[in-house]
């Protein structure tokens, strides 16, 4: 094993060690003193609220580190396939880390956040990412992959507002609504004709051959089973935020002819 590859190991056990300790002592001493509400939910809402105040954290980071190699990283944008991978695996093994923590979570608190869906869509995510870390294969696409994790610091603050009470037609929450519809939408979404036609770009060249048949298999497996999860997603998202809308529009308009009235 050489240096590196033990460097990103090191990356994601310490990446996995820092979630868990977020998790159980951060998360839980730091929303207590900024949010009063936090003492006031259900064991299993404080389970789900320091669960997702770790995933918006990752979000965050991992977020912008993807966004600036897609900027930046020459190497990685002009072969998508052989590309050196070096940041994309330190990015993919703070990932890693996260993402074997938060399946350990969900195992041991199933009662209060197990979701069949998290589990398959994380499994996914490590299996295609074993080939990213073990042989440095596909790293552009490993990274356009994380571009997802912009959307998931709304999805997170939507369920922040819900559990703390506030109406589903208060401005913040309108307001987040929105902004989670609209970023889900084009990070996850709208980014899919991009995402598969560089895909198809790469199809059947030398260095697409060079790829084993099980990196092959598991980037468009994984790719295929990760966009179908989103796409569910997004209907309810877009579903929820419709309702949402039409609500706030009926309660507006009742208030008017009330103020009339009187």
């Amino acid at each position: 094993m050489d240096a590196f590859t033990q460097l990103i190991l090191l990356i994601a056990v310490v990446s996995f060690c820092t979630f868990q300790w977020l998790f159980h002592s951060v998360s839980p001493w730091v929303s207590s003193r900024i949010s009063p509400g936090f003492l006031k939910l259900s064991h299993k809402q404080q389970i789900e609220w320091n669960s997702r105040t770790v995933s918006t954290l990752h979000a965050i980071l991992v977020g912008l580190f993807c966004l600036y190699i897609l900027c930046f990283d020459e190497a990685v944008n002009q072969d998508p396939v052989w590309g050196d991978p070096t940041l994309v695996k330190i990015n993919v093994g703070i990932t890693t880390g996260y993402l074997i923590s938060d399946l350990l979570l969900i195992f041991y608190y199933w009662r209060a956040i197990g979701d069949k869906f998290f589990v398959v869509h994380h499994l996914a995510a490590l299996y295609a990412y074993y080939y990213v870390l073990g042989q440095g294969m596909l790293p552009y696409f490993a990274n356009f992959r994380l571009l997802a994790e912009f959307s998931t610091p709304c999805v997170n603050q939507r369920w922040f507002f819900e559990v703390l009470g506030y109406p589903k037609t208060s401005r913040p929450n309108i307001a987040n609504g929105v902004l989670m519809a609209a970023v889900f939408f084009m990070v996850r979404i709208a980014v899919m004709p991009v995402y598969y036609s560089r895909m198809y770009s790469v199809y059947g060249t030398e260095a697409f051959y060079r790829v084993s048949f099980g990196g092959r298999s598991a980037w468009i497996f994984s790719s295929i089973c990760l966009d179908i999860m989103n796409i569910m997603w997004m209907h309810k998202i877009a579903r929820g935020c419709y309702k949402v809308l039409r609500s706030s529009q009926r309660l507006k308009a009742q208030t008017q002819e009330n103020g009339k009235t009187d």
